[in-house]
C-alpha cells in the first residue's frame, strides 16, 4: 500500500528545544493507526507538523506522495476538545460548516455540495437532530462528535485525531471507534493519538510507539510481544500493569 501520509526523518524544535528527532511514519489509505507514547512524547507535535501548523527543522512530509500539497485542505483534523472555544455563540451545524473552509476559501459562500457534506457528517456522528443547538449547551461527548463531524465535512483522504476518547463515556467511545474503523475501510488514512492502550490494541490496524522519535511500528500482535520496546517508550519497569495488558493480545 502506498502512503497517503508520510513523515520522513522529521525533526521539530519548540522554543529551541528538540521535541521530535528524525521521526519517520507512514499511514496508508485503508488503515487506522494508533500513535502511542507518554505525555510529552511529541504526539500532538507530530500531528500539528503533519498539518503544516508547525515547521519542521528538517525532514519532509508528503500527502499522497506530494510534499508541496497544501496540507490544511488535504487533511482533516480533530483537536483535543479543550482547544475549541465552546463559549462562542455558534450552532452545531455552523461549527461543522467551518470545517469546509479548506474547500471554500475565504470569499465563497457555502453551496449545495457544502451543505450536503455537513448533512452527511452530522448523520455519521448521530448529531442531525441537534444541528441547530448552540455548542455551549452540548455535553462532552456531543462536543467531541461535533469536532469529528467538522473534520469529516472537509472530505479529506487523511484524518488526524488527537486524543478523541478523553473524558468520554463508553457508548460514545464505541460509537466513535466504529466510525473511525469504517472511515479507514472507506479508503481513508486515519492516524489517532490515544492514551487508551486497550482500545488501541483491539481497534487499530497498526500501532506506532513514539517518544521523541518513532521507536517502532507494527500490528498490535507484533508489538505486544516486544515488552522491551514498551518499557523504552513509556519508561516503565518490567512489573508495570501496562505489560499485563499486552499479554492478552500477544
Amino acid at each position: 500500500m502506498s502512503a497517503a501520509l508520510a513523515l520522513r526523518e522529521v525533526s521539530v524544535e519548540l522554543g529551541g528545544r528538540p521535541v521530535l528527532r528524525d521521526a519517520t511514519l507512514e499511514v496508508a489509505r485503508g488503515e487506522l493507526v494508533g500513535l502511542l507514547g507518554p505525555n510529552g512524547a511529541g504526539k500532538t507535535t507530530l500531528l500539528r507538523t503533519a498539518l503544516g501548523l508547525l515547521r519542521p527543522a528538517s525532514g519532509r512530509i508528503e500527502v499522497d506522495g506530494d510534499a508541496t500539497r497544501h496540507r490544511r485542505g488535504a487533511i482533516g483534523y480533530v483537536p483535543q476538545r479543550h482547544e475549541f472555544a465552546w463559549e462562542f455563540p455558534i450552532s452545531v451545524e455552523e461549527v461543522v460548516m467551518s470545517g469546509r473552509s479548506g474547500a471554500l476559501g475565504l470569499l465563497r459562500r457555502p453551496g449545495i455540495a457544502d451543505w450536503k457534506a455537513v448533512d452527511d457528517a452530522l448523520y455519521r456522528v448521530r448529531m442531525t437532530e441537534l444541528r441547530e443547538r448552540p455548542v455551549g449547551q452540548l455535553s462532552g461527548g456531543q462536543r467531541q462528535r461535533v469536532l469529528v463531524a467538522r473534520a469529516l465535512a472537509l472530505g479529506s483522504p487523511v484524518l488526524l485525531l488527537d486524543e478523541p476518547f478523553t473524558g468520554l463515556d463508553m457508548p460514545t467511545q464505541e460509537l466513535l471507534t466504529d466510525l473511525f474503523q469504517s472511515l479507514a475501510r472507506e479508503d481513508r488514512a486515519v492516524l489517532m493519538t490515544t492514551h487508551d492502550l486497550a482500545a488501541a490494541l483491539y481497534s487499530c490496524d497498526r500501532l506506532a510507539l513514539l517518544n521523541g522519535t518513532v521507536l517502532a511500528t507494527g500490528t498490535p500482535q507484533q508489538l505486544a510481544a516486544e515488552e522491551a520496546l514498551w518499557q523504552q517508550t513509556f519508561g516503565i519497569s518490567a512489573r508495570s500493569p501496562l505489560l499485563r495488558v499486552l499479554e492478552a493480545v500477544a
